[in-house]
């Protein structure tokens, strides 16, 4: 039987979290004279520290209670939170799955937590064989994936993840920021039959709200009150929780960009198809393309000289260039200068 405790690090499972005066009082009415705030302005007051209002509509639409929901400062700070839940600094171990969203090395650095890679196959594929020797160890806590992955943006097998959940002891982390884009069905519906399952989404892909750092985890309400009980009081401020709001109630909006955008990407596709120097056109279910071009850095630079900004990702997959699906006229600009481009062999 799974047991979260024997996870946790034991000076977090001992923390008291900190009560904020929100915490103690959540009405909306009165006079409020108890959290040191300035009485003057209209950004004056303190958050909701537990983000009611947000997590209650994004259950509704993800079809999950409430308790099960958490709302982080965009998902690299779900991320950290994951690394400080889980992980002893110089003691314990976390593995990705190479190459893939940078983010994950980087706090586990930051954080002082080793991190073992295992390349992808070459269809970008996990490599279960690989991976089978490092799911008994002891300090392995936390397995990040990636899906669809960034940069190579394609979906990992659903076997391949049903296995690592059902072989790993340890927390099992699903980066699924371009989910919204891909045909596949999220992990969401898993969590009640993987209690060491956390699925994390965000606000900054298809919901277009880069600009506001929300992002979401979804998972059994044991890991939910740990994350509430490490965060931060009032990580997400107002405007951004408003801003997530007014997203989450323009539904019409959202799937009308959503479904321009996969539109867009299907031209794309057929159109970099006609260009010589592109070599291949990875498979992709997110709102970006990545290709294999011939002198990938050639290509980067005389496009930047025409103000169309690529991004140059060959030194973590050699000769790729990874390109987001932009508006109608951004992607005919862009097809416009590759077209132009002569690459000498």
């Amino acid at each position: 039987m799974f047991d979260i405790s024997k996870l946790v690090r034991p000076n977090i499972l001992k923390l008291e979290a900190y009560s904020s005066a929100r915490d103690e009082f959540s009405g909306s009415e009165g006079v409020f004279l108890d959290a040191n705030e300035n009485p003057f302005g209209t950004l004056n007051r303190y958050p909701d520290p537990h983000q009611k209002m947000l997590k209650h509509k994004l259950s509704v639409i993800k079809q999950i209670p409430v308790e099960q929901c958490f709302i982080g400062n965009g998902s690299d700070e779900i991320i950290d939170l994951t690394y400080r839940i889980f992980c002893k600094p110089g003691q314990d171990k976390a593995l990705s799955f190479t190459p893939t969203y940078g983010m994950y090395k980087v706090s586990a650095a930051t954080n002082d937590v080793s991190m073992i890679e295992i390349p992808l196959d070459t269809d970008f594929q996990i490599d279960i064989d690989k991976v089978k020797p490092y799911l008994n160890l002891a300090d392995l806590k936390i397995i990040f994936i990636c899906t669809p992955n960034n940069p190579t943006a394609n979906s990992a097998d659903n076997e391949h993840i049903k296995y690592i959940l059902e072989n790993f002891d340890g927390i099992v982390f699903l980066d699924e920021a371009y989910i919204d884009f891909s045909p596949k069905k999220s992990w969401i519906y898993a969590i009640p039959k993987y209690p060491n399952l956390i699925v994390s989404q965000t606000f900054s892909k298809a919901w277009g709200h880069a600009g506001i750092r929300v992002g979401t985890a979804f998972a059994g309400e044991e890991i939910i009150a740990l994350f509430d009980k490490v965060k931060p009081p009032y990580n997400v401020s107002i405007i951004n929780q408003n801003a997530a709001l007014k997203a989450l109630e323009n539904q019409s909006v959202f799937k009308q960009n959503l479904e321009l955008i996969l539109k867009e990407k299907d031209n794309l596709i057929q159109e970099l198809s006609t260009i010589n120097y592109v070599r291949k056109i990875y498979p992709s279910d997110a709102n970006f393309i990545l290709i294999n071009v011939s002198n990938p850095d050639y290509i980067y630079n005389k496009l930047v000289e025409n103000l169309i900004i690529v991004r140059n990702r060959s030194k973590v997959v050699p000769g790729g260039i990874r390109i987001t699906v932009g508006s109608p006229d951004e992607n005919r600009k862009l097809i416009s200068e590759m077209k132009k481009i002569i690459v000498k062999n």
